[in-house]
């Protein structure tokens, strides 16, 4: 799974696929609705390979975030996370990600976390399957 194309971008709404580059520009498509237009360097642009969740130990990629609501929930969870109030949003985070730190993740961020994670699944663009990685050649000379 590759996360490094899908970016989240302050103050719009969902997730965004990376097609191409600018001088001072990346072009970028909403997952929600298939625009595309300019999404400028003075915005603020995170990749979500980039982005960690606070844990009581070592805070845990996005990626391995996902692969834990996976193993919970399926690719298709049965609630929708702007319905849920901040305890049941909680209590959902809890099951796939039991040692999340509960005092510096918000539920705001919790939301988030789990609308990516169903926008995501909805689009058929996580793929949990192990994969040998360049580095790893199996087959050794």
């Amino acid at each position: 799974m590759d996360l490094s194309k899908i970016v989240s971008i302050a103050g719009k709404p969902g997730l965004f696929k990376v097609l191409g580059s600018g001088k001072n520009n990346i072009l970028v498509e909403s997952l929600t609705d298939g625009k595309r237009f300019p999404a400028f360097t003075h915005q603020r642009i995170s990749a979500l390979e980039e982005i960690s969740v606070y844990t009581t130990g070592d805070d845990r990629p996005l990626k391995e975030i996902f692969k834990s609501m996976y193993e919970q929930f399926g690719l298709q969870p049965d609630f929708d996370p702007k319905k849920l109030t901040q305890v049941e949003l909680a209590e959902k985070f809890a099951q796939a990600v039991p040692d999340y730190d509960t005092e510096r993740v918000y539920p705001s961020d919790i939301k988030k976390a789990l609308s990516w994670y169903i926008q995501l699944a909805s689009k058929n663009l996580l793929d949990f399957s192990e994969q040998v990685s360049e580095g790893d050649d199996p087959i050794k000379e």
